[in-house]
């Protein structure tokens, strides 16, 4: 994405913006994303971005938070196998604290085998998925961030 043109986008109703490659396409002005989700798209590369808020998860654990979204994607894609590839561990992240309200992040990277829309299971696409989990616990809110590359489309 370095030396790409990029245009600074509103997420969650211009609460927070951030800056993607003019490439990236949102997904709203195509069909209905739930209000808790951003998505944006390459549909050139097949690339997608995922921001979502959801409640915090208060009974997983700081350092297994990552992986347990981790898992939990790749359920929901009823995904062959998968390969945790890199998982960075824990650290709190202080511009984010609020009080004695710690903010944690975790980063994880994996390998899914995942079907795309009515494909079937036999298709079994080879994706790169890197996932990022800020916990604000002050907010009771886990913001789960994750990115989709395709390494082999069937």
């Amino acid at each position: 994405m370095a030396g790409e043109s990029s245009t600074r986008r509103p997420l969650f109703g211009s609460t927070v913006s951030t800056a993607f490659p003019v490439r990236f396409e949102d997904v709203s002005n195509i069909r209905e994303v739930p209000d808790h989700q951003e998505v944006l798209v390459d549909p050139a590369r097949d690339k997608s971005l995922i921001f979502e808020l959801l409640d915090l998860k208060g009974e997983v654990e700081d350092g297994g938070s990552v992986l347990w979204f981790l898992r939990n994607v790749t359920n929901e894609q009823d995904a062959g196998d998968n390969l945790v590839i890199l998982h960075s561990g824990t650290i709190e992240v202080i511009g984010l604290r609020s009080g004695e309200a710690l903010a944690v992040a975790g980063t994880a990277i994996g390998k899914l085998a995942v079907s795309k829309g009515r494909q079937g299971r036999e298709a079994h696409n080879i994706v790169r998925l890197y996932l990022a989990n800020i916990r604000l616990k002050n907010a009771a809110t886990d913001v789960v961030i994750t990115a989709y590359e395709p390494l082999l489309i069937k």
